[in-house]
């Protein structure tokens, strides 16, 4: 089959929208292109790929609950890839997912659940079918459907708990396994509690499917030599995460990389080390079987809650490339309306909100301002509501590009910046946790876009006095990122007299680059890590550990945040 012309620019397919750039689509224009490419490229029923599918790209890392035949139309009906979140009420709701091991076909799958190992309650789960059709480089289009199941359960006491198993109508009966839901909010009688955050994870594990994917075409291998040729650093980090057994887990976007481009362009599959042609991103659905499968370990029964970045945009699924997101997770829905992404959540005496950065970014345009300002309003409404709130310490808002860091790849958004800085100053938020930039890098206390302290290793920050302070925490698994040419890394034992980094940049509306000094740059570490955050309401003050540890579990930097309590 021949090769899809190019238009007049001759950077991306025909649109229908003569000379335009791939870096100038919007997603919406990019899915109204995907849409006309597949009413040229017809696949018939028959030819969707569904054999072997999730199973066998699980089986590869060796966590597969199927077997290498699942996916196979006569295998017996599974469920795997178990994961956990919030609904909308997370004191309250739980919601469970998994993956099918193929087409149910007509087979019923049940959760069930209750208080104690025996269960004593069932829910019908819901099965969506997401069937993907992305272009491949010879001109022709990939087909597949997965299958992913739902049951939401409402209604728990709050941090009880509950047990659950997935089972199906032919036979299939899966192990108990536990999860429980947030605390209510309020620091009256509410004990000590954990959360850990990363982002930027990836997989280590190569899809099998389909035929011609080679490692390093859709995982992380192909990076591993920059550090140590031996280590699957995606699973290192999730294993630290894992074994420190956090209440919820905080994942600030760039899932699980079936975009390993990420630059916001139309989908194509390309295997064996090829590119994509100009004006497109690579793009292979069954990653998303091998990352469900790996993350199982924690996210079976710690709640996990996502949010949204660049390689999280696919063109193949609806207008702003969320839709298959929306088959695949459980956002809390809580947010505004038409941002999947954007939601919120409180737990004991801190208030979560998570951020849809796609929508206000300079730098990567392809969903800049598709809420048309309906988030960042939304986010105003809720930082004032609970900074009202008397039961409710600390903020802490999370998402994926950065308004503060200083690497050479991507540095600071500048759009992050003119929406939402100024609305964290104004609410006192205590904690930005952000991804993107693949490096640990953490800042002074900022208010008014400058530092107002040092706070060095062990610092204590005071966040109604001395500012937000922002974390970039984006080394989860991907390639690492340098700092800024003659720019050194600063963190425990390994601190630098002055750490200001004198050559950042910050992205401008236009998309251009901006320079900038950086003195609010206070520890940078070039691996992979994760935050791990203790939080101990007080009846006086309560304060919160935010600490750096790397991927085998060695702590580098520590900051207490400390609040008084308001009578």
């Amino acid at each position: 089959m021949p090769s899809t012309p190019l238009n007049p620019a001759g950077d991306i397919p025909d649109t229908g929208i003569p000379g335009r750039l791939a870096a100038d689509m919007t997603m919406t224009e990019q899915h109204e292109w995907h849409r006309a490419y597949l009413r040229r490229h017809p696949v018939s029923r028959r030819n969707i790929l569904r054999g072997t599918a999730a199973a066998a790209a699980v089986a590869a890392v060796g966590v597969s609950p199927f077997g290498r035949r699942a996916y196979a139309e006569e295998a017996q009906l599974a469920v795997g890839g178990r994961h956990v979140g919030y609904g909308p009420d997370a004191a309250s709701q739980l919601r469970f997912a998994g993956q099918l091991s193929r087409r149910p076909a007509g087979t019923t799958v049940y959760l069930d659940h209750g208080p104690t190992p025996s269960l004593g309650a069932t829910v019908e789960a819901e099965v969506r079918d997401l069937l993907t059709q992305v272009p491949t480089a010879d001109g022709g289009v990939l087909a597949t459907e997965q299958f992913y199941v739902h049951a939401p359960v409402d209604g728990l006491p709050g941090r009880v708990p509950h047990f659950y198993r997935w089972r199906t109508s032919d036979g299939f009966v899966g192990d108990i396994r536990t999860a429980a839901p947030a605390m209510p909010t309020g620091r009256a009688g509410v004990l000590p509690f954990r959360f850990t955050m990363m982002g930027d994870q990836g997989t280590d594990g190569t899809p099998a499917l389909p035929d011609g994917v080679a490692p390093g075409d859709y995982d992380d291998k192909y990076y591993r030599a920059d550090n140590d040729p031996a280590a699957p650093h995606a699973s290192n980090v999730l294993r630290q995460i894992a074994a420190s057994r956090p209440d919820f887990h905080i994942l600030a976007g760039d899932i699980a990389y079936a975009d390993p481009s990420g630059a916001g362009k139309p989908g194509q599959f390309v295997a064996r080390g090829a590119q994509p042609a100009s004006g497109f991103d690579k793009y292979n659905p069954y990653v998303w079987d091998v990352y469900f499968g790996a993350i199982e370990v924690s996210a079976a029964q710690t709640p996990w809650l996502f949010t949204t970045g660049n390689h999280d945009m696919e063109a193949t699924y609806g207008k702003l490339g969320y839709g298959g997101h929306l088959a695949r997770l459980d956002f809390p829905g809580n947010g505004p309306a038409g941002c999947p992404s954007a939601y919120s959540f409180t737990y004991g005496n801190v208030a979560v909100l998570s951020l849809d950065a796609n929508d206000v970014s300079y730098e990567i345009r392809a969903n800049s301002g598709y809420s048309d300002g309906t988030q960042t309003s939304w986010v105003q409404r809720t930082l004032a509501a609970y900074r009202a709130d008397r039961d409710i310490d600390f903020i802490v808002c999370f998402f994926h590009h950065c308004a503060y860091s200083t690497t050479e790849a991507h540095a600071s958004d500048g759009g992050v910046r003119d929406a939402w800085v100024e609305l964290f100053d104004r609410h006192q938020v205590d904690l930005v946790l952000q991804g993107h930039n693949h490096v640990y890098e953490r800042t002074d206390p900022i208010r008014g876009g400058s530092a107002t302290k040092v706070a060095g290793d062990n610092a204590i920050v005071y966040p109604e006095t001395d500012g937000t302070v922002y974390y970039t925490v984006g080394g989860g698994g991907r390639p690492r990122y340098d700092f800024q040419p003659d720019s050194r890394e600063s963190f425990r034992g390994n601190e630098l007299p002055d750490t200001t980094v004198p050559n950042s940049y910050v992205w401008t509306p236009g998309g251009g680059k901006q320079e900038e000094e950086a003195p609010w740059s206070r520890v940078r570490f070039r691996n992979y890590s994760f935050l791990r955050v203790d939080v101990r309401p007080g009846i006086f003050a309560s304060e919160m550990d935010v600490v750096a540890v790397d991927e085998y579990g060695r702590e580098f930097d520590r900051v207490t945040f400390r609040r008084q309590v308001r009578p």
